[in-house]
């Protein structure tokens, strides 16, 4: 049983949080960063971790752990922060998301998504486009617009107003965060 509106073979860029694998899709992803500088801002909610300075961009990254009730990670050493590009309003949201390792680019066809569950999952199943499946393995999909209310977009909109603070040299990664971690 395949899911509504998903009629082709789609790719998907795969990461784990806490030991399960997520997926999101590729189209969605600008680009990959290993961990760099993340500059804390005041009055943010828990789940955002700060901003970074992406080729002179301010650019807000979100700790999807954090976002999704887990508890923070207790290791930065393989996490990755993936860039990715979502619409509010009909405007382009540019957004960082911390996760725990990034894993491949996999294609799925229709058959190998199954619809979300309607119970047994950690996460609000709004969230979840599908379940993929491959290798006896299941992937959740994220339906990744769907994962960030309007409001908490218009929040990171907000950051692109500020300005970024320049990141001294040799700065350590994420220095305000893994204080914390």
């Amino acid at each position: 049983m395949s899911v509504q509106g998903i009629s082709h073979t789609g790719q998907y860029l795969t990461f784990k949080l806490d030991n399960e694998i997520y997926a999101m899709d590729i189209t969605t992803v600008r680009e990959v960063l290993d961990i760099i500088r993340i500059t804390k801002v005041p009055q943010m909610p828990d789940f955002m971790c700060g901003v970074i300075n992406l080729r002179g961009r301010v650019v807000p990254v979100v700790d999807l752990r954090l976002k999704f009730g887990l508890k923070e990670a207790t290791s930065l050493k393989e996490a990755c922060i993936v860039i990715i590009e979502i619409s509010l309003d009909d405007e382009e949201t540019v957004l960082g998301i911390l996760v725990d390792t990034v894993q491949e680019v996999i294609s799925l066809e229709p058959e190998q998504i199954d619809p979300p569950p309607r119970i047994g999952t950690r996460l609000k199943t709004e969230f979840i486009k599908g379940m993929g499946k491959k290798d006896e393995e299941f992937i959740i999909i994220l339906e990744t617009a769907k994962v960030f209310s309007a409001e908490e977009l218009a929040i990171v909109q907000t950051a692109d107003d500020m300005p970024m603070p320049e990141a001294p040299e040799g700065a350590d990664a994420r220095e305000e965060h893994v204080d914390q971690v």
